[in-house]
């Protein structure tokens, strides 16, 4: 089947296949957004398994990670053009020190469909520059992400700065990466943690409208 064989190609991480595959998976008629879930995203998943179980490296990951890019380079335009009307703003970013968008790809993607304005920071954001962005544009809503170890810490001091500027109060923050869990995100202050994109568009779109009118009081 197709999906299957765009799933591989991600898992393998040939880029080439990957587009080739998506742009026939159109072509067919396929929506863009089942192309997305049941074969781009089924397929980053896969190895996402793989890499939280210590059965492929890094390396391997990234790999797969730009075959998913090349898919969604022809999928996403389909995305923005079929988006619902907003209804909240998210800014996101990869903490400082850490190279990593997988994760931010995949959550950026899948929250699309719900309407959300999204801000991407990209990686290797410092807490002042979230901070910033934050005053400046007053999203609803901050994610942040980390796959090392050793940037997990930056996280805190993200929250720190808000708090030091005063604007952490009406800010719900969503954490997440390979080493984060529930227990380290309530450590450092955030208000939740998700161990996948899936569980937090799931999120979104059942409490996004509920969070954003409880902040606002």
């Amino acid at each position: 089947m197709l999906f299957q064989a765009i799933i591989k190609s991600i898992a393998t991480g040939d880029a080439e296949q990957s587009m080739a595959l998506t742009q026939r998976a159109l072509a067919q008629g396929f929506s863009a957004e089942s192309v997305l879930e049941k074969g781009l995203i089924a397929g980053m998943d896969r190895v996402a398994e793989k890499f939280r179980k210590q059965r492929v490296m890094v390396p391997e990951v990234l790999m797969a990670s730009r075959a998913m890019h090349a898919g969604l380079s022809l999928v996403e335009p389909l995305l923005e053009s079929t988006k619902k009307i907003c209804t909240g703003k998210i800014v996101m970013g990869t903490v400082s020190g850490d190279l990593h968008d997988i994760g931010l790809s995949l959550v950026k993607m899948l929250v699309m469909s719900t309407g959300t304005e999204i801000i991407n920071l990209g990686v290797d954001v410092t807490p002042k520059k979230f901070a910033a962005v934050v005053k400046k544009e007053k999203p609803h809503i901050l994610m942040m992400s980390a796959l090392l170890t050793t940037t997990m810490s930056v996280m805190k001091e993200v929250i720190d700065e808000l708090e030091s500027l005063g604007i952490r109060k009406n800010l719900i923050i969503i954490v997440g990466g390979a080493p984060i869990d529930a227990g380290f995100a309530k450590r450092i202050g955030a208000d939740y943690y998700f161990e996948d994109a899936f569980e937090v568009r799931g999120f979104l779109e059942d409490n996004l409208t509920k969070l954003i009118s409880k902040k606002l009081k």
